[in-house]
């Protein structure tokens, strides 16, 4: 089932889509299956952010491909950090360049939507807290990030997390194919099989530490193929099972 958080006439809300009729509910599909009554097509609204996490978490080098282009091993332990909550960006959205930050890269990968507040969850118990599963792309300002001495900087710029178009209710993360395009042209090719950490390892390793709440995400790392992005580009993540998050660039107004 496909869940989405839309705007209409000025008003945002939540629904189940199924083909282009938009079920509206009256509340986060976590919190309720009650629906409003009211069914737009989907040509007739905004399609939102699929989520409002209290976090986005991500995985750094969590596949063997990806980090040995980066100079790297595996981690011993999942590499977890934060992206900010304002970097959130729609299906369809614009990623701002900025000019001053010198190299920005796509980085498309696998996202995870909690659905139930939690702590201390074992791999087996994992899938149990998973409402749904996205398309994510972690925007990096490659210059930046071996710059700083940690992330935020580089993963945190205003419209540096597009996600979506929807939620894909479910938890099976194995054997997905992934793949990124650049202008038409496959930039990242890969399967989720060959993350290094699988989803379960991750979830129980970040609620070691962490309470997990309704709507956050769990960004799973990327494959090999990162590269730049400028102005006038257009990017999309597909994920196999849960569609295709297209986003354009253009250089930041504001420098």
């Amino acid at each position: 089932m496909k869940y989405i958080k839309y705007q209409k006439d000025g008003q945002t809300g939540w629904g189940i889509l199924e083909g282009n009729v938009i079920s509206a509910l009256t509340g986060a599909p976590w919190n309720t299956r009650e629906l409003s009554g009211e069914y737009p097509l989907l040509e007739e609204v905004c399609l939102l952010p699929p989520t409002e996490p209290a976090n986005i978490f991500c995985v750094g080098l969590n596949y063997e491909d990806h980090a040995k282009e980066s100079g790297s091993e595996l981690p011993e332990e999942p590499h977890i950090f934060l992206k900010g909550t304002n970097s959130l960006l729609e299906h369809e959205g614009t990623i701002l360049i900025p000019g001053w930050a010198g190299r920005v890269d796509y980085e498309g990968e696998l996202a995870v939507v909690i659905g139930k507040r939690c702590r201390n969850v074992s791999e087996a118990e994992a899938p149990g807290v998973i409402f749904g599963l996205t398309c994510l792309n972690d925007v990096t300002a490659r210059d930046l990030q071996k710059k700083d001495a940690h992330l935020t900087r580089s993963k945190s710029f205003d419209t540096f997390c597009p996600m979506g178009p929807w939620i894909v209710t479910g938890s099976e993360t194995k054997g997905r194919k992934i793949e990124t395009r650049l202008n038409d042209k496959v930039v990242q090719s890969s399967n989720t099989d060959m993350m290094g950490f699988p989803v379960p390892r991750i979830i129980s390793y970040i609620t070691r530490f962490s309470t997990l709440m309704p709507g956050d995400v769990i960004a799973t790392g990327t494959p090999a193929g990162i590269g730049p992005m400028k102005a006038g580009d257009v990017v999309e993540v597909e994920i196999e099972g849960l569609g295709t998050l297209k986003n354009h660039c253009e250089a930041d107004p504001r420098g």
